[in-house]
């Protein structure tokens, strides 16, 4: 079993930053993609930002300059730090892996953390 737990959520002002944290645990041999994806009400999901096994970034356009991605390989979590949040941004954010279980890449999910910004 594979779980990705997130964290850093909460309610913070517009123009405030957060910063979410994800932590893989279970039968991992290796992990190839991270990221974050959002979710809001009455949305599709929808890419934030992933980040490769050496370290190539993808952004979503309309997001790019405000929000980082970064990884640690060693402790198997992935980082977003959110800045200049806008009343938009709002959403369960939700944590993904691309993880090499056993003979196979398995997407992983997480549960998702709620992300509230007041205006």
């Amino acid at each position: 079993q594979v779980q990705l737990v997130e964290s850093g959520g909460g309610l913070v002002q517009a123009g405030g930053s957060l910063r979410l944290s994800c932590a893989a645990s279970g039968s991992i041999r290796s992990i190839n993609t991270m990221g974050w994806y959002r979710q809001a009400p009455g949305k599709q999901r929808e890419l934030v930002a992933t980040i490769s096994s050496v370290g190539t970034t993808n952004y979503a356009d309309s997001l790019k300059g405000r929000f980082t991605i970064s990884r640690d390989h060693a402790k198997n979590t992935v980082a977003l730090q959110m800045n200049s949040l806008k009343p938009e941004d709002p959403a369960v954010y939700y944590c993904y892996a691309r993880i090499r279980v056993v003979n196979y890449y398995a997407d992983s999910w997480g549960q998702g953390t709620q992300v509230t910004v007041s205006s």
